[in-house]
């Protein structure tokens, strides 16, 4: 009986799926690259308007050649010893052009994070990737840049499916992994890995820990969330702080991922909200489950209260292996994943096509609005990225070990755009554009931004900063929302305004590093300006 039921749920939901394609829901859609030539499992837009792709490099020939006839020769390599394809490439997003990036080592279910001064750090991965750390410096789209692999500097225990978070200092703590329960940072500290036996207590014998989620809070310490338990973690004195109560309805972590975000810090930085949305149901990924219906609630948690609870709500999908995106209006883009299975080559079947926004500011009952479907698969492998403009990148999906065509959910070479509805026509009036700013801040910094605007100002005006975040399965390392406080907002010369705002504080709401800084008017963004915050 259960089958007849599931299948007719699934029918109904293709229904559902259809009748909102015909209505004129918010969003469009573009394709920006017909044919990446590889599939990106791992992707970070830098500050130069690029953005860094990576695959892994131990399941044969990628559809990029390296160029000028390179090849990487690897003894060590389980598939191809000699191989002359692609496994990273950085696509140049004012024309949409793909350059290929040579990578030595596998990143397969890797880690990353940028460091205060706009270099990507990667680290760990798969085989003989497993203890690496990599960097790319970014440059312009019309200059070389390329990956370069830390000859002296190792991860003292070899991460897979790991986490990075930079920190107040801006260096970079790297948590968990598949059978390590330690932390480590980069520089390294001169401890090396320093045991958190949390991740230990929190596996079942599906180790739904795997890709923890970490948020750093603006009191300095790190809510850390694995399977369906999370803990406040004091990093400096390796202390678990608290424990905060178990997320009901199952695992959320991978192989069973759903995703979290920490929402907006503003006004005072004293609150930090932590939002996670979707999963499998336990048991489905041991059993190879495919057709078993994810999970369909989002647990909401004010992580700085004396007496945290969490407060249960429903999407309009269920959703495993979703991607939540912090749009610069603080409202959330929940996107990519399926409605069946887990995580893993083959394991999920029914994809989400429907993008859904939250909107964390409405109130319990009304926050959620189901948006244009896209037309793409994007399940296990798949990413999502913020873009300086406002528009979504969306990459990647491969649910096979090789690159594998001709079948239901092939290995996904296009890249897409998703555009909010504030990027319609209709907004356009509201726009700001940036015309004047400084490209370097420091904390506690009063400091003005020109705009100009077609239409006079005369609602609610925000500076928010976006941090570039490394988003791989389901999870961005170190995405983050920070509105500024803005004291005035004056009419200038030649129909600018000038509009007044206060850096943060501190390292602890927001790392040192390079952010775009977003102006919003009345829900509508500007273009983003990179800027660099400094101590």
């Amino acid at each position: 009986m259960a089958a007849p039921i599931f299948f007719g749920l699934q029918f109904l939901c293709f229904a559902f799926a259809i009748i909102q394609t015909r209505a004129d829901l918010p969003g469009t859609w573009e394709l920006l690259v017909p044919n990446a030539g590889i599939a990106s499992m791992h992707t970070a837009v830098t500050t130069f308007n690029t953005v860094v792709l990576l695959d892994r490099t131990n399941i044969g020939l990628s559809n990029l050649p390296l160029p000028n006839g390179k090849c990487r020769d690897d003894p060590f390599e389980e598939d191809l010893k000699h191989d002359c394809s692609a496994h990273s490439a950085v696509l140049d997003l004012n024309t949409n052009g793909i350059r290929p990036l040579e990578i030595l080592t596998d990143t397969w279910c890797s880690s990353g994070q940028f460091l205060p001064n706009g270099t990507l750090l990667q680290s760990g991965g798969n085989d003989d990737g497993n203890s690496k750390f990599r960097m790319f410096t970014p440059c312009e789209a019309a200059s070389f840049c390329d990956w370069v692999e830390l000859q002296n500097v190792k991860l003292s225990q070899g991460r897979w499916y790991a986490t990075n978070q930079i920190l107040p200092d801006g260096s970079i703590i790297i948590i968990g992994g598949i059978s390590v329960s330690s932390v480590e940072y980069f520089p390294p500290r001169s401890s090396g890995a320093v045991d958190f036996p949390f991740l230990v207590e929190s596996r079942d014998n599906q180790t739904d820990n795997l890709y923890p989620y970490v948020h750093l809070l603006p009191q300095g310490n790190l809510f850390i969330f694995a399977n369906n338990q999370s803990v406040l973690y004091d990093y400096d004195n390796n202390v678990i702080v608290k424990n905060f109560p178990i997320l009901e309805g199952g695992p959320r972590n991978y192989p069973s991922a759903g995703s979290s975000t920490m929402l907006a810090l503003e006004s005072n930085y004293s609150t930090a909200t932590i939002v996670i949305c979707g999963g499998a149901q336990y048991g489905a990924y041991n059993n190879q489950s495919v057709n078993t219906p994810a999970q369909g609630n989002c647990g909401r948690i004010v992580a700085t209260d004396p007496n945290p609870i969490w407060e249960m709500e429903e999407m309009p999908f269920v959703r495993i292996m979703g991607d939540m995106v912090m749009l610069p209006t603080g409202d959330i883009l929940i996107i990519n994943g399926a409605q069946a299975g887990s995580q893993g080559y083959g394991l999920a079947t029914n994809p989400c096509l429907n993008p859904v926004l939250y909107q964390p500011d409405q109130p319990e009952g009304s926050r959620f609005m189901t948006l244009t479907p896209s037309s793409i698969p994007r399940l296990y492998h798949s990413t999502a990225n913020l873009l300086p403009d406002g528009r979504v990148l969306l990459a990647g999906s491969n649910t096979h070990y090789y690159y594998t065509f001709g079948v239901d959910f092939p290995t996904e070479l296009r890249i897409e755009a998703f555009s909010p509805e504030y990027l319609t026509a209709n907004n356009a009036n509201l726009r700001p554009v940036v015309v004047n700013t400084p490209t370097t801040v420091q904390y506690g910094q009063l400091y003005n931004v020109s705009v100009t605007v077609p239409t006079p100002l005369t609602g609610i005006v925000e500076v928010n900063f976006a941090s570039a975040p490394y988003n791989t399965h389901s999870f961005s390392q170190g995405q983050r929302l920070v509105k500024l406080v803005v004291t005035s907002v004056v009419p200038n010369v030649n129909g600018q305004y000038m509009i007044a705002c206060t850096v943060p504080p501190n390292g602890m709401v927001v790392p040192p590093g390079y952010y775009m800084m977003f102006v919003v008017n009345q829900g509508v963004p500007s273009v983003a300006t990179w800027v660099q915050l400094t101590s």
